[in-house]
């Protein structure tokens, strides 16, 4: 691996008024989007002096939400069980379409940006084109609530995971389920796939995370790290990393190469409910019920991003090597073949403030590993931690100081806010305005004699 630094605070946004309960980036690296309980979208800006938009027109929580692959988009999903698609600029315009008989807690774009997928409490997924929102067909296996939906990287493949403890994989072409994980003991709360397309990911309120490879179904990777449930997970777009975010309140990054815990960021005040990583993965985004979306530089690996990615994809197309009976990888995560890892991180204390601890433990190659069911088998490591110092760097600005700044950073978002509704009141009273001048003229012209 390169020169590593730990993960650095980078700005925090305040202008939710509930839990934020999704984030993405859009692929500009300009604007982040974000939903929350308070039934708003809002779209921040990535430059300090841009302010944020917040956008209206759902009638209850707003549960997920996703630029389009070119930005142009954004989809947003509700407990009003309707989907919004907006456009992310000043004016907040968007098209809505009834999508489930239920709340929706997932809304997906194809790597295309053709089609959408959605997940709902009424237990089914849906596929829908985003031209017009054509309704195209629907997956109903689940027993319970559908808590996420996503395309795979190429689009043949879609992964849902239920409150019926199951993530199902499903073959868009022919509708039917190709295979179900039933290992989880709770909900599972998110799934996505890797980027290669052959491993995904699934995150459950049973406290932990697990990696399969979806060509032989065998899991690959157990993360017993966190405490508390897992509400999200986002890949890095090398592959060679997993953000996780939980209700113990922390954001856990796990190295897929080596099958360990590599850093621990405590933020958040309460739980932790998203997390994702911008599309060329030097930033990282997350939200929680402190109604706080927090955005950090990415720092432990400071590689060119864009090599690897194509490294990665040249290997995707040139090479595909098999897993070894035992279940444990025939190479590195590269090749897109993580070991077999059950990894348990000791208990972490939370210290004021965002901070970032870095676990230092045994080479997962120095473990015993004995044969037998991947699921029996706990390999344990010892994690030593050490307390890094938060990105927010406290030792190098007085406690006043601070103190006056985060007041003063506070009051210019209320007034920046305050704008924003001052337009968006403006913009309202000029369209009504328009539309009475237009009645007037109207009326007048059906008034005039010989009209």
């Amino acid at each position: 691996m390169s020169a590593m630094d730990d993960p650095s605070l980078e700005r925090h946004f305040k202008g939710h008024r509930d839990t934020v309960t999704a984030v993405d980036f859009n692929c500009n690296m300009k604007q982040i989007a974000t939903g929350s309980l308070d039934s708003c979208l809002m779209i921040w800006n990535m430059k300090p002096q841009m302010r944020a938009y917040r956008f209206v027109g759902h009638k209850d929580a707003v549960l997920s939400v996703q630029f389009s692959p070119s930005g142009h988009l954004v989809a947003s999903a509700s407990r009003d069980k309707t989907v919004r698609l907006w456009v992310p600029s000043v004016k907040g315009e968007s098209t809505v379409f009834r999508a489930h008989t239920g709340t929706v807690r997932s809304v997906s774009f194809s790597n295309d940006g053709q089609s959408l997928v959605t997940a709902s409490d009424d237990k089914t997924v849906k596929v829908w084109t985003v031209h017009r929102q054509k309704f195209l067909f629907s997956l109903s296996q689940h027993i319970n609530w559908v808590r996420c939906a996503k395309f795979s990287p190429d689009g043949r493949l879609i992964i849902s995971a239920s409150d019926d403890k199951t993530i199902k994989i499903w073959d868009k072409n022919s509708r039917e389920c190709i295979h179900s994980f039933y290992e989880h003991g709770g909900f599972v709360n998110f799934a996505d796939f890797h980027p290669s397309g052959t491993c995904i990911a699934a995150a459950s309120n049973d406290n932990t995370v697990k990696v399969w490879d979806i060509r032989t179904n065998k899991l690959l990777q157990h993360y017993q790290v966190h405490s508390a449930s897992v509400n999200g997970l986002s890949f890095h777009p090398t592959g060679n990393y997993l953000i996780t975010a939980s209700n113990d309140s922390t954001l856990k990054i796990l190295d897929l190469v080596e099958g360990r815990l590599l850093y621990t960021l405590h933020g958040h005040q309460g739980p932790a409910t998203c997390v994702a990583f911008s599309k060329t993965g030097d930033y990282f985004a997350s939200g929680g019920s402190d109604e706080q979306v927090m955005l950090w530089r990415t720092n432990f690996d400071t590689v060119d991003y864009g090599e690897v990615l194509r490294h990665q994809q040249h290997k995707r197309f040139s090479s595909d090597e098999g897993v070894a009976q035992n279940g444990t990888s025939s190479g590195p995560m590269h090749s897109i073949q993580p070991r077999l890892q059950s990894c348990e991180a000791t208990k972490q204390s939370n210290g004021r403030g965002p901070s970032c601890e870095r676990s230092r433990g045994k080479n997962p190659s120095e473990l015993t590993r004995t044969s037998g069911d991947p699921f029996t088998q706990s390999h344990s490591m010892d994690q030593q931690q050490d307390q890094h110092p938060s990105a927010a760097q406290e030792e190098r600005i007085p406690a006043a100081l601070a103190n006056t700044l985060e007041h003063i950073v506070a009051q210019l978002d209320v007034l920046t806010q305050t704008v924003a509704i001052l337009e968006q009141r403006l913009t309202l009273t000029e369209d009504k305005l328009k539309e009475c001048i237009d009645n007037q003229q109207k009326v007048a012209l059906q008034q005039q004699p010989g009209v």
